[in-house]
Formats: structure tokens, C-alpha cells, sequence
């Protein structure tokens, strides 16, 4: 097996990787309401959500040609650049899922990449239009445009229901919502698997195993698929307790409403070809929902530490790919190895912290006082 077939092969397994890192921290995104409102056991939502994630990967290609032949140019980046940035995209993954903030795992991805490229290529590797064009203005669009339509759909179906009594209600949009939740993990998958189907794509490209204008060979969609679906199996309970509990106390209606929100931004955009970030997308329907119901309480001290979040995602995961790029070029393989030896020690280290404070299937619904950075409750105990 020569160098770059073997840096290929490399490049694959790690975008596989990062796949899987990107399911378990965006489970919350489709099954966090659900959880919190007692809709859905946590098992039994992230096992739907799973299976649902590896169908939406097969539904749409659009965003994986976005980013295999738009963000950056698949004439001048190398495999090494593209290992380089998702050493960056996995390691910011897994460090906001340490501390239980929901971040971007789309912003991640992109930075790295953009980054690692910017580094090895030049400033003109990158396509500064089209990340604007379809990173930029729908990752500030997207969460506007969910949160409103949470906040009048919640709106609404209170007022609807005013009269009504309360628990049938409740019961409804609780049933209402594994449906809800349902979709929002199906467009989760056709949204987010896709960018792993375009990175491997476009190493496939610079590689020339395909073509330029190359859509993802059905093995890659596939392998996309079911990266994402385990690892949300596996479950990212330390986000989920902040996206279910953090934001807001959600109610069966506002859960109905932030999730049907959600999945209409998140289909729309994943059809248009924009990579928007699912996190923010469902974060914002979330806020529009707590905003919705009359004295419902909204905790804009978290809501502020996940906008810090959202700003500097991007530009930290770009400093770090654009370091491992500079390793890499210069250093060959060594350079290679010398990168994925630290980034797997930082993985591991990160791990093994976050078994001081577990947070399983069995407590995530425990606390009402959720704090970034450390969300499990002190009465929580720390076996797991």
C-alpha cells in the first residue's frame, strides 16, 4: 500500500470517527425535548433516533456536494489537509460534550477543514464566498427563523387548547411528539451525515478516485449512515440534559412545537444544499418554545454561554486544524503520526475526565438546575 493510499485510508476511518462523534453529541438535538417531557424513554429515543438517522443519510446528497465541491477547492487540498482539519472538528466535539454545551458539530467540521486548508493550500484554497453563502448566513438565519416559528406555534396551540382539559392535551402532544421527534432525527440524518459523506468525497477527489463534480458512492452514504446512527445510539446525555433541561422547563406542547420547528428549517435547508447547524437550528426552536408559553422561565444565562459557544466554535476548530495542518505538511508522515498520537492522548483525557461526573440515561432527567461545564447536580452520586 503506497503513501497515499494509506493516508486515504486514514482520512476515511478518521471521518468515520468524526461521524460517530457527531451523532452521540446531536442526539439531543432530536430526542432532548422528548426526554425531558417523559414523551419517550431515554433508551427508546435514542434507539429511534439511531435508526432514523442512518434512513435520513440515504434521503438527499445535496449538502455533501456543498462541501466536497463548494467550501474549499478540490484541486489544491490534499488528504493531509483534510486529516488535519478533522483532528480539529473531533477534538472540539468531544471537549463541548465534556462540559455538556451544545455546540456545533456542523461549525466544527467546517473550521477544521477551512483551517487545515487555509494553512496548507493558501488563502486562496478557500472558497470565502460559499462559506459565507452557505455556512455563514444560515448559521444566523436558521435559529431566528425556528425560534419564531416555535414561539407562534407554541403560542397557538396554547391558546387552542385553553379550555381544554389538561391532561388529555398533555397526552396528545406527548403522543404527538414521538412523531415530532421522529422527523427531527430522520432530517438530522439526511442534514448531518452528509457533511461526512462529503469530506471522505473529497478526499476521494484529491485523491483522483473520483471525478470533480463526484457525488458520494453509495458504500460512502452508507458507512456516513451508520457512524452517526451508533453513536447517537450511544447517546450524548450530558448535552441532552442541557438542551432538555437547560434552556427552559419543556412542556408536551412547546416540545411538539420546537420539534416540528425544527425539522421544517432543518429539511428546507438540507434540500437548498446549505450545511446549517442542526444544534443551533433545534436551540432556537427550543428558545422560541420557552418564549411561547405565558410565565414559562428562560435561562438566558445558559442561552448566553451557548451563543459564546456558537461564536467561537468556528474560528477555535480552524486554529487547531490550521496547527495540525502545519505538522502534517512539514512533517510528512512522522507529522501525520505525531497528530494523531496527541489527538487521541486529548480524546482519551477527555473521556476519562468525564467519568468524574457521569450523566447516563438514568439521571439525565434528574436536574432543573443544569450548569455548563458541570451538568451533573451535586446530588447526583458519580457512579455510573
Amino acid at each position: 500500500m503506497d503513501h497515499i493510499t494509506f493516508l486515504v485510508a486514514v482520512v476515511i476511518v478518521t471521518a468515520l470517527a468524526f461521524d460517530f462523534t457527531n451523532g452521540f453529541h446531536d442526539t439531543a438535538n432530536a430526542m432532548a425535548t422528548s426526554i425531558a417531557t417523559g414523551a419517550l424513554g431515554p433508551r427508546t429515543a435514542v434507539l429511534i433516533s439511531g435508526v432514523l438517522n442512518v434512513v435520513g443519510a440515504f434521503l438527499s446528497t445535496e449538502v455533501a456536494r456543498t462541501i466536497s465541491g463548494g467550501i474549499v477547492d478540490d484541486t489544491l487540498v490534499t488528504p493531509g489537509m483534510i486529516f488535519a482539519g478533522l483532528i480539529g472538528a473531533i477534538l472540539w466535539n468531544l471537549l463541548t460534550w465534556l462540559v455538556g454545551l451544545p455546540s456545533s458539530s456542523s461549525h466544527a467540521l467546517f473550521g477544521g477543514l477551512v483551517g487545515a486548508v487555509w494553512v496548507g493550500a493558501g488563502s486562496h484554497g478557500v472558497h470565502v464566498d460559499k462559506v459565507v453563502e452557505k455556512v455563514i448566513v444560515p448559521a444566523l438565519v436558521s435559529p431566528l427563523v425556528a425560534g419564531v416559528a416555535a414561539l407562534v406555534a407554541t403560542y397557538g396551540a396554547y391558546r387552542l387548547t385553553a379550555r381544554a382539559r389538561r391532561k388529555p392535551v398533555a397526552d396528545g402532544f406527548r403522543y404527538g411528539q414521538i412523531a415530532s421527534a421522529s422527523l427531527v432525527s430522520l432530517a438530522h440524518g439526511t442534514n448531518d451525515a452528509q457533511k461526512t459523506m462529503g469530506v471522505i468525497t473529497l478526499t476521494l477527489i484529491s485523491a483522483g478516485a473520483l471525478g470533480h463534480d463526484a457525488g458520494p458512492p453509495l458504500w460512502v452514504i452508507g458507512a456516513a449512515g451508520l457512524s452517526i446512527g451508533l453513536g447517537t445510539y450511544l447517546g450524548g446525555w450530558r448535552i441532552i440534559r442541557t438542551m432538555g433541561k437547560g434552556l427552559t422547563e419543556i412542556k408536551p406542547p412547546q416540545g411538539f412545537a420546537a420539534e416540528t420547528a425544527s425539522t421544517t428549517v432543518i429539511l428546507t435547508s438540507a434540500h437548498l444544499g446549505f450545511a446549517l447547524s442542526t444544534t443551533q437550528v433545534v436551540s432556537g426552536s427550543i428558545l422560541g418554545a420557552g418564549l411561547g408559553r405565558r410565565l414559562a422561565e428562560v435561562r438566558w444565562g445558559v442561552a448566553g454561554r451557548m451563543l459564546v459557544a456558537w461564536l467561537v466554535t468556528l474560528p477555535s476548530a480552524a486554529l487547531v486544524g490550521g496547527l495540525a495542518a502545519s505538522v502534517v505538511t512539514h512533517g510528512g508522515n512522522a507529522g501525520a503520526a505525531v497528530v494523531a498520537l496527541v489527538g487521541a492522548a486529548l480524546a482519551a483525557g477527555m473521556v476519562l475526565l468525564s467519568r468524574r461526573n457521569p450523566v447516563h440515561a438514568a439521571n439525565v432527567n434528574d436536574s432543573h438546575e443544569v450548569r455548563i461545564g458541570n451538568p451533573t447536580p451535586a446530588h447526583v452520586g458519580t457512579a455510573a
